[in-house]
């Protein structure tokens, strides 16, 4: 199924939440149209915004109608309207699998490597300490994982890789290394090497911290 008038995306470009949606709807060659929600100005507690998403958080997609709040959620529907098989599996086995990861890309990646790139890139008051040994610890398990794999949840790419590729590619601007973890890098690679693949905008240095 194809949709007919493009998708709108409300986003924020500095977002790997919206990133996440961004970069599916383009993997799918789904026609879509961005509007951005300028979040430092708190565009996102509009009114208008909250009719949207009463949690005043991107992304949402509006797909002519049908209005979709949360990255993860978003890319269920994608996977399920537009997509097959390959991105969401049908069988309860394989659906568990990629719903594990998303589990992971809502807990661990966002407290974790997500959360450090806020701390470091936004000066916001959270725990770094905490935040990088989550991290390290997150990406211990994935690269032995992708020691024996290409993907996450599959032998090729699901909506698991989608859901967890922003926020890890961008690991580096919260201080978080990818060094240790060459099968990691390897997999972001592959990501990355996909027809229509969209990189995420990336963050110059918090001002007053060395290059």
């Amino acid at each position: 199924m194809q949709t007919t008038s493009p998708i709108k995306l409300y986003r924020s470009i500095v977002s790997g939440h919206a990133h996440r949606a961004e970069l599916f709807l383009s993997l799918l060659g789904l026609p879509y149209a961005t509007i951005d929600i300028d979040l430092r100005a708190g565009e996102q507690k509009s009114e208008d915004f909250l009719k949207l998403n009463p949690f005043g958080q991107v992304p949402v997609i509006d797909d002519n109608g049908t209005v979709v709040a949360d990255s993860n959620a978003i890319l269920v529907y994608l996977a399920l309207r537009y997509g097959d098989e390959h991105w969401m599996p049908r069988d309860p086995a394989g659906a568990a699998q990629v719903q594990r990861w998303l589990s992971v890309a809502a807990g661990e990646i966002a407290f974790g490597p997500a959360l450090a790139r806020v701390i470091k890139r936004f000066n916001r008051p959270y725990d770094i300490d905490s935040a990088t040994a989550i991290a390290a610890r997150l990406f211990t398990v994935m690269d032995k994982q992708l020691q024996e794999r290409s993907y996450l949840a599959a032998t090729h790419p699901t909506i698991a890789d989608i859901a967890a590729y922003s926020y890890i590619a961008r690991a580096p601007e919260g201080d978080v290394s990818l060094e240790p973890y060459p099968a990691l890098q390897a997999w972001l690679k592959r990501i990355e090497a996909m027809p229509r693949f969209v990189p995420m905008i990336e963050l110059p240095p918090h001002p007053g911290k060395a290059a």
